[in-house]
């Protein structure tokens, strides 16, 4: 019998490189949605491409990293060599992406010639190119209109930048000087987790491979214990998308959630078919919100890994909403189709255990761009709300919820570096829904635009409002709003247009939905 003990320090000493990989891409990058925001996702799997360890990020992030991990070493098994480092953002099913702007960067750890682990990151960057500032456009309708697709290719060779994958990059991007910076960044985060990977097997005498298969035998018995304290049980929820960016229909989206046996399995056989706007979320999303929901079930004394989902089953039949094909609009998927599908699948939960109401159920997407002083400029924010009320306690004030992790963005790192002054950022009193415990308040970011802009908003919650539990009130929906002179504009939740110097663009976001009368 191995030692649980030693399975815990190998856990704990995988977990601290994650979290160092974290703060080295944090510290080393250009922009300020990586620097400041902290968009961005470490992990590492073993040389089976099984997820061993992940620091604690973005949730839409770490539970869809694995779909990258197989296709990669599937492709570069037999030809990788140290110091390389393989680039993707495609989010083609046999790829493993989510939405273009989410770009991964895959490096080997090699001992003795042998491949022992894979070390990889996700970030989030400001733009890729596209028909909008920023890349995630309100009225696409294919992805080819939301930025540069790129395959798994070589972008660092033997430890040296692929000039060639990196010129062709920035030839397609509004802001080629931080993406350069960022994609560096996330070489040097993998660079460090690699030494560091190196240093640990060096300096241990341990069976790193029977240890790692103890850890995820450890995590996936602690899931099905957890599992098998719930009752069994199906039930089913529905949910809907304000609209899809294109029509103003509301977008379905349903999932039956039978828990049995130490098993659960969510099926979204139901909800709407593929649509037009960009919605569509590949099934590496799917997944990855129903991972998180599970890990809220199994909770922080579970490690992280692979082991915990073996006992998790999604089933998405292709064409839907859920699981679109290659050439689907996906830019909000990641961020609001995610949410919604983690409201339907805690709804459904919630009527077999004691779940929380509705979180704000959006992230709330601002994308600024234009020019400033003679040079392009991008801004991606994402904005917290209201999280849900439960059983035992009110619902959190203006705070990032579910498959959102980021930081605040500074106000005076925003204002030091782009043509915006923020004239109010507060909590919207009120806003959150009145029950025996009532929904956290959302919140109002307000902008003064000192240029020339073009501003694209990805909203949601802004028509069908999150739901209270059990009596409980739903939260306010959110607003969208600009103000031009004397003329006040109300903005669709999914809007691309241009604003003059001196409008002041308003954000109202949704508040979370009460519990109980």
């Amino acid at each position: 019998m191995i030692d649980p003990v030693l399975i815990t320090i190998l856990q704990k000493r995988l977990e601290s490189i994650a979290e160092e990989m974290s703060i080295v891409l944090q510290r080393t990058s250009y922009s300020s949605n990586i620097k400041e925001r902290a968009d961005y996702s470490c992990a590492i799997f073993d040389n089976e491409a099984r997820l061993i360890a992940q620091a604690e990020a973005i949730p839409v992030h770490l539970g869809s990293m694995g779909f990258i991990a197989r296709p990669i070493l599937e492709k570069y098994r037999n030809i990788w060599k140290e110091g390389d480092a393989i680039i993707v953002n495609s989010p083609r099913a046999e790829y493993g992406g989510t939405h273009l702007p989410d770009i991964s960067l895959v490096s080997p750890v090699f001992i003795d010639g042998k491949l022992k682990y894979i070390v990889a990151n996700r970030a989030h960057h400001a733009d890729v190119g596209g028909m909008t500032p920023g890349s995630l456009p309100a009225n696409s309708t294919e992805v080819y209109q939301e930025g540069l697709q790129i395959p798994p290719v070589r972008i660092y060779n033997q430890g040296i930048e692929n000039t060639d994958i990196m010129e062709l990059i920035l030839e397609n991007v509004r802001t080629p000087d931080e993406r350069r910076g960022d994609l560096r960044a996330q070489y040097s985060s993998l660079s460090l987790g690699v030494n560091r990977l190196k240093d640990l097997i060096s300096n241990e005498t341990w069976d790193f491979e029977v240890l790692g298969d103890a850890l995820l035998d450890f995590s996936e018995k602690a899931t099905m214990e957890i599992l098998n304290l719930l009752p069994n049980g199906e039930a089913t929820f529905t949910d809907f998308l304000d609209s899809d960016g294109i029509s103003d229909e509301p977008v379905k989206i349903i999932c039956s959630v039978k828990i049995s046996n130490g098993s659960i399995s969510f099926d979204f056989t139901g909800s709407a078919p593929q649509q037009i706007g960009n919605v569509n979320a590949p099934i590496s999303i799917t997944t990855a919100a129903c991972f998180y929901v599970v890990r809220l079930i199994t909770g922080r004394d579970v490690p992280t890994n692979e082991g915990c989902f073996r006992s998790v089953k999604v089933i998405a039949p292709k064409g839907l909403l859920v699981n679109p094909d290659e050439n689907a609009a996906t830019s909000s998927a990641n961020t609001e189709t995610s949410s919604r599908i983690v409201d339907v699948v805690m709804g459904a939960i919630g009527k077999i255990i004691d779940f929380p109401a509705a979180s704000q159920g959006t992230m709330n997407n601002v994308l600024i761009g234009g020019m400033h002083n003679n040079k392009l400029f991008t801004i991606y924010e994402t904005i917290g709300g209201g999280a849900g009320a439960s059983s035992k306690m009110a619902g959190t004030h203006a705070i990032h919820t579910h498959m959102t992790n980021t930081q605040n963005t500074p106000i005076e790192a925003l204002e030091m570096a782009y043509p915006v002054r923020i004239i109010e950022y507060s909590i919207r009193k009120a806003s959150g829904g009145k029950g025996k415990f009532n929904g956290g308040d959302g919140i109002i970011r307000r902008y003064e635009l000192l240029e020339d802009v073009v501003i694209s908003l990805q909203t949601e919650r802004r028509k069908i409002q999150p739901w209270g539990k059990s009596s409980g009130s739903a939260g306010l929906s959110g607003i969208n709003q600009i103000r031009r002179g004397d003329k006040l504009i109300k903005l669709d939740g999914r809007t691309t247009f241009n604003a003059s110097k001196g409008d002041i663009l308003e954000i109202y976001t949704p508040g979370g939905g009460a519990f109980g009368k």
